[in-house]
């Protein structure tokens, strides 16, 4: 996760959190997202090749509108060298998928709107654009611009 993209600048650019500086960054977050994993409203996921197992990325629900019953809301990222081949879609596409089988009849993924990557896989995903809103994002102390947008069950 370090050395694949938390601590590469042009990765975290367009994420709510800073690059980390050091691997022991990294290490912190780990132990708290394990437990965190006790809460059943926790989702997060690594991406990993299927041939090599090799770590490329993450993807996960930051949160949830109106609490853990209501809209589940995406956020990812994945190491550059990985970028443009299609894996973050598919990572999506799944994750939408599964979170339809439990019973959500709609998604939200934002994107800052400056990432048009992102917003193509959004896209691509079935995301319909929304509004576009400033966010103060707390860990990065500074507010940005950010494309809503709702994928839904069919």
């Amino acid at each position: 996760m370090f050395s694949g993209w938390a601590s590469d600048p042009e990765v975290t650019k367009y994420l709510t959190w800073n690059t980390h500086e050091s691997i022991d960054v990294t290490r912190a977050i780990l132990r708290q997202w394990i437990e965190e994993y006790e809460k059943p409203a926790r989702l997060n996921f690594a991406i990993e090749l299927k041939d090599t197992h090799e770590l490329i990325g993450g993807i996960d629900v930051v949160g949830y509108l109106n609490g853990v019953t209501g809209t589940p809301v995406i956020g990812y990222n994945l190491s550059r060298k990985f970028w443009n081949k299609g894996y973050m879609t598919e990572a999506c596409k799944c994750l939408i998928d599964y979170l339809f089988t439990k019973g959500y009849s709609e998604i939200r993924i934002d994107a800052m709107s400056e990432n048009l990557a992102s917003i193509k896989v959004i896209e691509k995903c079935g995301g319909v654009f929304q509004k576009t809103e400033e966010e103060f994002f707390p860990m990065r102390n500074a507010a940005f611009s950010v494309s809503r947008y709702i994928v839904k069950a069919e």
